[in-house]
């Protein structure tokens, strides 16, 4: 490295670090730094003079000195401050000329019309190539953001950096191209790949919205489930009752029938014959109301399609289409989830005769308790009155 290259980098190292606004966090020393890596790595690679190479990466070190003078038109202060300290080197005049050209060739939208130009567009674009353009680009967007000079959301500043790597930006030299491109291709397929995973978030997104809104409202939904839930509980207890009844009274019948009326082909035991009676009727009696409590209903089990265009038949009961065909019922329930008041309708029908089947069960199971409580308390009384008037020895 030249004595001048190495003056440079002091003088540049030093005025980034000390006069540079904190709010720039992308056109800083790093920046810099990694612009004149790329220049050297391209200036390996072709065979230019000693002078051609030390003015280049005097640009490089150079090129963004003027963000510490001004945002707006930068370069030309870049050259300023460049004029300055080489003059000061005693720098020749063609020397300083060249290294403010190629500044000058840094700005935005300019074509390059040599190898030297083209050389520092291409270093100055090389973090699009790099695997660190993620956090460059952020940095950038951040800088910008913070001079008040844009504010873009992520989607903007995504849809930017595509545009600018498909439609504004190309490697000039032969080598960026051979050996950058790939790397800048790598980082636009991620740009790629993140817009469409956002839109495809975005499209199920608007779909569950849209969804939502054409769905039950979550009270309705839970107004209906809950609902449903503790009318087949009350149905099971109802059940349950029923089944315990239809036991004990089965047990009691055997009871009788194994013990008392064996008894009664003895003439001594006559008085215990209308108490048996009794105490058996009234026990029949609440098997078979039980035996009513759970009886199902006997249902058509068929409808036609005008009962399903007129909404009059519940599609959600089983005894409302068990000998209908596949076909049919596959269609009819078509016709219900195509339309929403159709399926409040149904849901509605079904807590209904839910309900009346509950009022039937417990009604028949309130006269069965009844009942049975009433047989029994008759029963006693009677084999009481009965043996006391005719069961002792007289």
């Amino acid at each position: 490295m030249s004595e001048i290259v190495e003056k440079a980098e002091q003088f540049v190292s030093k005025i980034l670090e000390n006069e540079l606004n904190p709010k720039i966090l992308y056109h800083n020393l790093r920046h810099t730094q990694r612009v004149v890596k790329s220049t050297k790595e391209l200036l390996n690679f072709y065979t230019l003079g000693d002078n051609e190479n030390e003015r280049l990466l005097l640009t490089a070190w150079f090129h963004d000195t003027g963000y510490t003078k001004t945002i707006e038109n930068h370069e030309e202060a870049s050259c300023s401050i460049a004029t300055e300290f080489l003059k000061e080197q005693n720098y020749s005049p063609e020397g300083i000329e060249q290294v403010c050209t190629n500044i000058m060739a840094t700005k935005r939208y300019y074509e390059p019309q040599n190898l030297q130009e083209e050389i520092i567009r291409d270093a100055d674009a090389s973090h699009f190539a790099k695997k660190s353009y993620w956090e460059t680009a952020e940095f950038l967007k951040d800088e910008l953001e913070k001079l008040e000079i844009a504010n873009y959301s992520n989607k903007e500043w995504r849809d930017e950096n595509i545009k600018m790597f498909r439609n504004e930006h190309e490697f000039y030299t032969q080598y960026a191209k051979e050996n950058w491109e790939e790397g800048k291709e790598q980082n636009l397929k991620k740009l790629v790949k993140e817009k469409k995973i956002e839109k495809e978030i975005a499209k199920k997104e608007a779909l569950k919205a849209k969804y939502k809104s054409e769905s039950p409202d979550r009270g309705i939904q839970t107004l209906f489930r809950v609902t449903l839930k503790n009318h087949l509980t009350l149905s099971d207890i109802a059940d349950t009752k029923a089944n315990i009844l239809l036991s004990v009274n089965a047990i009691i019948i055997s009871v009788a029938l194994s013990n008392l009326i064996p008894k009664l082909d003895n003439p001594s035991n006559t008085y215990l014959i209308y108490p048996t009676a009794i105490f058996i009727s009234f026990s029949v009696i609440s098997m078979i109301l039980a035996v009513l409590a759970t009886r199902p209903n006997v249902t058509s089990g068929q409808f036609t399609k005008q009962d399903v265009q007129d909404k009059k038949v519940n599609l959600l009961f089983f005894g409302n289409f068990h000998k209908m065909s596949l076909n049919d019922y596959e269609w009819a329930i078509q016709e219900l989830v195509k339309d929403k008041d159709y399926i409040y309708s149904s849901l509605t029908k079904d807590l209904y005769f839910l309900g009346l089947v509950l009022n039937r069960k417990y009604n028949i199971l309130r006269w069965t308790y009844t009942i049975f409580i009433i047989g029994i308390v008759i029963s006693v009384i009677a084999f009481g009155v009965s043996f006391h008037f005719y069961g002792q020895p007289k």
